[in-house]
This record gives C-alpha cells, structure tokens and sequence, in this order.
C-alpha cells in the first residue's frame, strides 16, 4: 500500500513537471473582435458607416476607410508581440501602435502611442504620437534637433534601419516588436529594424490602423517577457 501511495506521488509530481502551461495570449481569436474595440471618428455622427475593420476567412482585415483605429480593451507592458500581416490589394500604409492611452490625442485621430510603421517600403519606422523615443543616431536618423517632436508639424518619424526587409506585395510578412520597460525593439522577417531606448511609455494598450489601404492579419500574439531580448 504505501509503495503504491509513493507510486501515485511520484506520477503526481511528473505529470505536473510536464505539463507547463503556454502564457503567449492570442489577441485575435480568428472569429470575431472579441477584445477588441473600434474608435473611428466618422462614425460618431454616421453609425450606419461601413466597418473600418471586419473578419473574412478568418483573418483580421483593416479596410483602410473610414480611418481610425482598433484597439485592445486590455492594457499591457513588457511582452513581445508578433504579427502576420499582408496588404491584399495596393501597396500603402497601416501600423502597430503600442502603448495607446488617450484617444484621439493627435489630429484628432490618432492615440497617444508610439506607432511600429507597417507603410509599405517602410515597415519598421517609429513614428512619435505624443510619445517620445530615443534611438542611436538620433540626428542622422530623426534630423536637426531643434525640429523634433511628438505634436503636429514636428519631426516624428524615425526611420528603421533596414530597406529590403519586407517581402513582395501579397506575401505574409512576419514583424515581432518587443516592448520591456523603455525599451522596444522590432523585427521584420527575421531582420532587426529597429530599437529605441528611453520611450516615454512603458505600458498601455496595442492599436491597428486603418489607414487608406486594406490589410490583413492572420496573427496577432503576445507573449508576457521578463527581459529584451539580444538577438539582431
């Protein structure tokens, strides 16, 4: 009897050894936008506008007009993200924001973010929404000095480092951003496009665009981390 209880323990104790447990949190389920809520500004006098963002064989499509954005109910800090995406049609623009708070903080459209460039030809460039960034570089990168900024008619693109990252048009590209602290760090197709240090966020929620051009999505997964990553 007690070799059998010491058996069961043991068999216990393995099996939950073995059974860990996967923290990633798929942030698009393939169904529906459960999770997910829109914010698009021509919609406030017009709700009868046709949806900014809808799911069509189980993929996440930003239409591209009206323009505005779909953002995450939850709020999240230190993760890596990782994102499939491919524009269906024409080639044009479309971004990952992270860190959003404040709707509508800039033009009246976009949030208070730091946005992860996906514009074709582009994708990797951090883009300043009333959120700063330092990157190496800064000049040669972002321009004179005295000319940056996170408002309107500033300076607040910061190009990526890369310029052959992206596949042809209507092929997936895959793009992982890495938030930890202050630190954000991207990857395009294996390829590191950028990495900023000192963001003046360090949490809050994740947005997409729509932004003139129709884009899908089959992945949108995040995945809790305790340190960036080194990998270049």
């Amino acid at each position: 009897m007690r070799n059998a209880i010491v058996f069961l323990v043991l068999l216990f104790l393995i099996s939950s050894c073995n059974t860990g447990t996967d923290d990633t949190i798929q942030l698009f389920n393939g169904k529906d936008l459960s999770g997910w809520h829109t914010d698009v500004p021509e919609a406030d006098n017009n709700p009868e506008v046709d949806p900014s963002f809808v799911v069509r064989d189980s993929l996440l499509v930003s239409m591209g007009e009206p323009r505005g954005h779909l953002i995450t109910d939850s709020v999240y800090q230190n993760y890596r993200l990782e994102v499939e995406y491919r524009f269906a049609g024409e080639p044009g623009n479309c971004g990952v924001l992270v860190h959003a708070s404040t709707p509508r903080a800039l033009y009246d459209m976009f949030p208070k973010s730091l946005e992860v460039q996906m514009q074709h030809g582009d994708a990797g460039d951090f883009w300043c929404i009333v959120e700063d960034i330092e990157v190496p570089n800064m000049v040669v990168r972002r321009g004179p000095k005295d000319e940056w900024g996170i408002t309107e008619g500033k300076k607040r693109r910061i190009p990526n480092l890369t310029d052959d990252s992206e596949k042809p048009l209507g092929e997936w590209n895959n793009m992982v951003i890495e938030c930890f602290a202050d630190t954000i760090k991207v990857w395009v197709n294996n390829d590191l496009v950028n990495y900023g240090f000192n963001c003046t966020a360090r949490k809050g929620k994740i947005a997409v665009q729509a932004e003139g051009a129709v884009v899908e999505f089959r992945k949108l997964d995040l995945t809790p981390i305790n340190e960036i990553s080194s990998a270049e």
